[in-house]
């Protein structure tokens, strides 16, 4: 009587595994051959050769609808461009990518943490309360030169902001 018990406890642990490494299969095939809508690629070895991410076009602008976007590539071992104009007081919307490994970075003092994929356009949107000049490190360990990269963000008056906005077409601190 008792190895009939363990005999039907066996075959309901086995069940439980067959049936959770099962939704693992599925999952990965649903994942692999339907990727999320809502995912940008981007090619990394072109990247810098025309669209969005030329080195004209990176940086923070004012698009038409006068919204504030800030383009960034992230690269072994530096951001492009190494030092952001953001106002505050104001949705920034941040469209970045990789052109070689993984890299990520956070904004000092904010709840900013993104990671940047070879081959994907991370893009989120975040607002900056109050002027302040920060560090932006990268958080993911990309080689041998990785704790110097990093990269500055300059929070100014919300005025001064769309005041030299008026003057240039992509903003820079330095």
């Amino acid at each position: 009587m008792a190895a009939q018990a363990e005999l039907r406890w066996a075959i309901l642990v086995i069940a439980i595994v067959v049936f959770l490494l099962g939704m693992v299969v599925y999952m990965s095939l649903h994942w692999a051959l339907m990727p999320p809508a809502r995912i940008e690629t981007i090619d990394p070895t072109t990247l810098h050769l025309a669209g969005e991410f030329t080195e004209g076009n990176l940086g923070t602008a004012i698009e038409p609808d006068g919204s504030v976007t800030v383009r960034v590539i992230g690269q072994q071992y530096s951001f492009t461009p190494q030092c952001l104009l953001l106002p505050a007081n104001t949705p920034v919307r941040f469209r970045s990518t990789s052109s070689d490994v993984v890299h990520g970075f956070i904004i000092s003092g904010t709840n900013v943490n993104v990671m940047l994929e070879p081959g994907y356009i991370s893009t989120f949107e975040a607002t900056f309360k109050t002027p302040a000049d920060r560090v932006m490190p990268c958080h993911e360990f990309c080689g041998v030169a990785h704790a110097a990269m990093w990269a500055r963000v300059r929070v100014i008056d919300k005025k001064d902001f769309f005041k030299q906005a008026g003057k240039e077409r992509r903003l820079s601190c330095v």
